[in-house]
């Protein structure tokens, strides 16, 4: 990168900090978090989360960064099709800067990959996992298989292991019977070493919630979003055309 990109994050979180995977991935990058809080992964645990996004981009977009990212895949999901929709609309509108959400974000991701067919693999329970199986449907794709750790607590995603991540994604995958990609969905998911292992076991790309919403940031802001060694769609990212 010729010049240092700052990008605005509205985060899930109950303080102001930034994902630790978006830094690995982008060194050289300045992130500003704006915290929401999430309080928990059902609609009730996401509703004053959801009426604070807005506020919290236009405080981002006052200082001075060239794209903002609203992390969190159920949050921005779990209202449904269109309030996802018309919520980047009201985003892009009031900030005047290129916005996106996680749940575009892993959509723009699983399009680079060439998937159409897709296995999933989440943190959720029964009831997000239905309004992401519909969410993605409406987005074009045929979910073939999803399959979740049925997790309700908001830290508890994190405490998952890389290696029940990749476990829980092979089932899915297995389910699936031939996808064109495995999504992983949760931004609270750790899942920076989870796409090698995966593609060398199984095959098929893999599309992951935090991943894609930075590389999609970074795309925002004018550069490729390319990561070396962290699965097919980072590493065969091209630079944006101008």
């Amino acid at each position: 990168m010729s010049e240092q990109r700052t990008i605005g994050l509205v985060v899930p979180f109950s303080t102001d900090k930034v994902p630790e995977e978006g830094p690995m991935m982008y060194p050289g990058v300045k992130f500003i978090p704006r915290a929401v809080g999430v309080r928990a992964l059902t609609p009730e645990g996401y509703d004053a989360a959801w009426n604070a996004i807005l506020p919290a981009a236009k405080e981002l977009a006052k200082e001075g960064v060239d794209a903002i990212m609203v992390i969190g895949t159920s949050l921005t999901f779990y209202r449904g099709y269109d309030a996802h929709r018309q919520l980047l609309e009201q985003l892009r509108k009031e900030t005047g800067l290129p916005v996106s959400t996680m749940s575009e974000a892993v959509v723009d991701g699983l399009k680079a990959v060439g998937a159409r067919r897709i296995a999933v693999a989440t943190a959720y329970a029964d009831e997000v996992n239905d309004r992401l199986a519909d969410f993605l449907r409406r987005a074009g794709f045929d979910v073939l298989a999803l399959k979740g750790f049925g997790l309700f607590g908001f830290g508890e995603p994190g405490k998952k292991s890389e290696q029940e991540i990749i476990d829980l994604s092979g089932t899915a995958i297995e389910a699936a019977g031939k996808p064109d990609a495995v999504l992983i969905s949760c931004g609270g998911l750790l899942t920076l070493g989870c796409a090698e292992p995966i593609e060398k076991q199984h095959g098929v790309p893999v599309v992951t919630s935090t991943q894609s919403a930075f590389w999609k940031a970074m795309r925002l802001a004018g550069d490729s979003g390319h990561v070396a060694g962290r699965g097919r769609m980072l590493a065969e990212s091209q630079a944006v055309p101008a």
